[in-house]
């Protein structure tokens, strides 16, 4: 694979288009196809294609003709296909599906602003995509012109951040940031490097992926403007690792932007071992470190591309060790009901002593681990600074750090209190034995 070039792609519709237009990012947003009669100048759709996109109420559809081109017109199981194409399957509701899967809503102190962690925001500064993914965890507002955010919402994101001084990291989605008009977003990331205690701006795009002539000249040179700025793309299958992109992600990196890649686990599209090693192993080719790979949300309209839990942790059982190190995702749940991402791996902890610790490989070599016995945690490092996170949040570091006995769930205490009537095992201390309670009064 290493000797194999990436490779460029247009759909035959598109032949008699001047390279002109075709390399120009506003061409191809002007030329997103959406119906039936553009599809079908350029695939061979099915039956099921047809139906759904006749259907009324539907999610958005909009894709670039580069995007397009990418997929095989005569195979309806492409999966560059299945990302973007709606299908019937997409009408049928299905156990657990949630409009607002992930909460986002309950935590948002301003409209589009998500603060779901201590010290990091979601900003949502735009509802529009260059393309629309088929399983899109915000398809109740993504897509929707009349959702867009107002110039005074902006203002009270801003605001928001300017008086919540542990947030040190934003990161700017929606929608996709770079469709937006050069100025704003030049505006978006000059008013939150004002902000002090803002260290890290990130931005989530799948601009890169669907039309990576956007990435020019102009903005690598606007961007690194604010640094530190880092850049998530979103690929999840090889075949969308084109030419193209890794020019793109090329002029990213030159201009002094990490990259990562998060992917989303689908049925029938990268959920089996060997396509994800593949696509790990390209991006690395192209300078973007894997780094999430999500779960499927509980979304309408992507019930047919769910898998088991099972299968992802099947996947990283087949990339660890497998491959390098550094192109192994995190593989994670976002938690439904809003409980934010919790990393799932195999199990490779087998068991433990007082001194010792039995561990597996990727292999299934059995090993230990001698631990010592002289370690005195009361020497450990000294930590100098405020403690982090805030009080309220801390979760199992409250528990390691001797700050919180236990964690309860919201209204436990009340269920548990069964509101009986005053007797023995509530008065403890009167009925503990001696050298429990206190000290029996001498006479």
């Amino acid at each position: 694979m290493a000797n194999t070039p990436f490779i460029s792609k247009r759909a035959a519709a598109y032949a008699d288009i001047p390279d002109d237009k075709w390399n120009n990012w506003r061409w191809q947003l002007s030329n997103r196809i959406n119906t039936v009669e553009e599809f079908a100048k350029v695939l061979n759709l099915t039956e099921s294609e047809c139906e759904a996109l006749s259907a009324p109420g539907l999610f958005r559809v909009d894709i670039t003709p580069y995007f397009v081109s990418l997929i095989d017109p005569n195979d309806p199981n492409d999966p560059v296909r299945k990302q973007i194409v709606p299908v019937a399957s997409e009408l049928k509701p299905f156990t657990a599906m949630m409009e607002d899967s992930l909460a986002e809503d309950r935590h948002s102190p301003v409209p589009g602003l998500v603060h779901r962690y201590p010290d990091r925001v979601l900003m949502l500064v735009t509802t529009q995509c260059a393309s629309y993914c088929r399983y899109c965890t915000r398809s109740r507002i993504v897509g929707d012109p009349s959702a867009t955010f107002s110039r005074a919402e902006f203002e009270m994101q801003i605001e928001y951040l300017k008086r919540t001084p542990q947030v040190r990291d934003v990161l700017l989605s929606g929608g996709d940031p770079l469709v937006l008009a050069p100025k704003i977003l030049e505006e978006i990331l000059t008013r939150l490097r004002e902000i002090p205690h803002i260290e890290i701006v990130r931005i989530g795009s799948r601009v890169p992926v669907f039309m990576p002539m956007r990435i020019t000249d102009e903005l690598t040179d606007m961007l690194q403007k604010f640094h530190p700025l880092w850049l998530n793309i979103h690929v999840n299958h090889p075949n969308e690792i084109s030419a193209e992109l890794a020019e793109a992600c090329d002029k990213l990196t030159r201009a002094g932007i990490p990259l990562g890649n998060q992917a989303v686990l689908l049925a029938g599209v990268n959920d089996n071992v060997h396509v994800q090693r593949e696509l790990v192993q390209k991006l690395v080719r192209i300078r973007v470190r894997p780094y999430y790979l999500y779960q499927c949300d509980l979304v309408e309209g992507a019930g047919h591309f769910r898998t088991p839990v099972a299968k992802g942790i099947e996947i990283m059982e087949g990339l660890r060790g497998h491959t390098s190190g550094y192109a192994v995702h995190q593989y994670i749940v976002d938690a439904p009901g809003g409980g934010g991402k919790i990393p799932v791996l195999p199990n490779y902890l087998i068991s433990m002593s007082d001194h010792k610790v039995v561990l597996r490989n990727f292999e299934g070599y059995i090993t230990t681990y001698e631990e010592p016995t002289d370690y005195m945690p009361e020497k450990s490092a000294k930590f100098l600074g405020s403690k982090r996170p805030e009080p309220g949040q801390t979760g199992i570091t409250g528990l390691l750090d001797g700050d919180e006995m236990f964690i309860k769930p919201e209204g436990f205490d009340e269920t548990h209190d069964r509101h009986g009537l005053q007797h023995r095992l509530k008065d403890v201390k009167k009925w503990m034995p001696l050298g429990i309670g206190e000290e029996k009064e001498e006479k």
